[in-house]
C-alpha cells in the first residue's frame, strides 16, 4: 500500500502567510468595488428624488417659461408666439401692482407677529410644565385642520353681521367693522387665519432647536444675573437663529404663495377670485387663477404670473437671507 506523502509543514507550526490573502485579482476587484461604494452610493442614494423632481419640478417649470412666450389660450389652438408680451403687459396692469401689494401687506401682517408669538411660545414650553405633551400636542392642532376649515370658520368670526369680533368688539363699546371692505381690515382678517394656523408650527420648530442649546450656557447667564426674557433674547435667539432664518425664509415662501384663505374669506366664486368687489385682498395666486381659469382661460398670461411670483420670491428669500446674514456678521 502506498501512502501519499503530506506536504511539509512549516517548522514553527504556521501556515503559509499567501494562503489567507485573496489573489490580486480578486483584491483588485474589491478595492475598486469599495471605492464605487464610497463615492457613488450617496449619489444613488438621492438620485430618485432628484429624478422625481426634474419630472415634476424642472419640466413643468421650463414648459410654463416656454409657454408664457407665447399668446396661449385653452380656447384656440393657435399658439403665436409673442416674446415677452405677455410680461409687458404684466408690468403695465394696475392690477397685478395692486396684487403684490396686497400680498407683501399679508405677509408681514401676518409673518412677523406669527414668528414672535411661536419664538414666545417655544420658551414657555421649555420651562417645567404640567402635561408638556398636551400643551406640545395642542400646539400642532391648528396646523393639523385643513386650510378650508380654517378660512370658512375665520370668516364667519370675522362677519359683518353676526361675526363674534364683531360681537366682542360692540361689547366694548366700538363699533361694527366691515372686516372684507376695507383694505387694510381684510389684510388684519386674513393675517389673523394664517397665524393661527402657523403659529404652532413653528412654536414646535423653535423648541426643537432651544433644546439643543447646552444647559450650561443658561447656567452661566442665569449666574450673571440675567432674567428669563434676557436669556430668551441674549442667548436663545443668537443660538438658534439658523432655525429662525430657516422658518422665516419657509413662511415668506408660503406668504407669497397664499391662495385658499383669501379665496373663502370673499365668499369664494367671482368675489373671491377677485379679492373682494374693489379686489382690495386679492393676492398674487388669485390673481393668477383670475386669468388662467376664470378669464378666457389665458394659460400664457398666468404662465407669466406664475413665472414673476417665482422671481419674486426668490428676490424677497434672498433679501432676507442677506438681511439675517448681516445681522449675524454685525452680532
Amino acid at each position: 500500500m502506498t501512502i501519499a506523502a503530506k506536504p511539509a509543514a512549516d517548522p514553527a507550526g504556521r501556515s503559509s502567510p499567501a494562503a489567507g490573502r485573496p489573489r490580486p485579482e480578486r483584491r483588485r476587484f474589491m478595492h475598486l468595488r469599495y471605492r464605487l461604494d464610497l463615492k457613488a452610493s450617496p449619489y444613488l442614494y438621492i438620485a430618485p428624488f432628484f429624478a422625481l423632481f426634474a419630472v415634476f419640478g424642472l419640466f413643468p417649470l421650463g414648459y410654463t417659461a416656454w409657454v408664457s412666450a407665447h399668446d396661449w389660450s385653452l380656447l384656440s389652438d393657435e399658439h403665436a408666439y409673442v416674446g415677452l408680451g405677455n410680461y409687458q403687459t404684466l408690468l403695465s396692469d394696475p392690477y397685478f401692482w395692486n396684487a403684490l401689494g396686497n400680498t407683501l401687506s399679508i405677509l408681514l401682517l401676518a409673518t412677523v407677529p406669527q414668528l414672535l408669538a411661536a419664538l414666545l411660545l417655544a420658551h414657555l414650553l421649555t420651562l417645567r410644565l404640567r402635561g408638556q405633551t398636551f400643551w406640545r400636542m395642542g400646539m400642532l392642532l391648528p396646523n393639523v385642520a385643513s386650510v378650508v376649515a380654517v378660512a370658512v370658520i375665520f370668516s364667519q368670526l370675522f362677519g359683518r353681521d353676526f361675526g363674534l369680533v364683531n360681537w366682542v368688539l360692540e361689547s366694548l363699546g366700538a363699533g361694527r367693522v366691515d372686516w372684507q371692505t376695507g383694505s387694510a381690515t381684510s389684510h388684519i382678517a386674513i393675517a389673523v387665519m394664517v397665524a393661527w394656523k402657523w403659529t404652532g408650527y413653528n412654536a414646535l420648530i423653535y423648541l426643537a432647536a432651544m433644546q439643543a442649546v447646552p444647559r450650561e450656557v443658561y447656567e452661566a447667564a442665569h449666574l450673571d444675573g440675567a432674567s428669563r426674557m434676557q436669556q430668551l433674547f441674549h442667548v436663545t435667539v443668537p443660538m438658534i437663529r439658523p432655525t429662525i432664518v430657516f422658518t422665516v425664509i419657509v413662511s415668506t415662501i408660503y406668504g407669497l404663495q397664499i391662495f385658499a384663505e383669501p379665496q373663502l374669506f370673499g365668499g369664494g366664486g367671482p368675489n373671491g377670485v377677485t379679492g373682494g368687489a374693489s379686489r382690495q385682498f386679492q393676492t398674487l395666486t388669485l390673481y393668477l387663477y383670475e386669468h388662467g381659469f376664470n378669464r378666457g382661460f389665458e394659460f400664457g398670461y398666468a404662465s407669466a404670473v406664475a413665472w414673476t411670483m417665482f422671481l419674486v420670491i426668490i428676490v424677497i428669500a434672498l433679501l432676507n437671507y442677506l438681511f439675517i446674514r448681516r445681522i449675524r456678521s454685525a452680532s
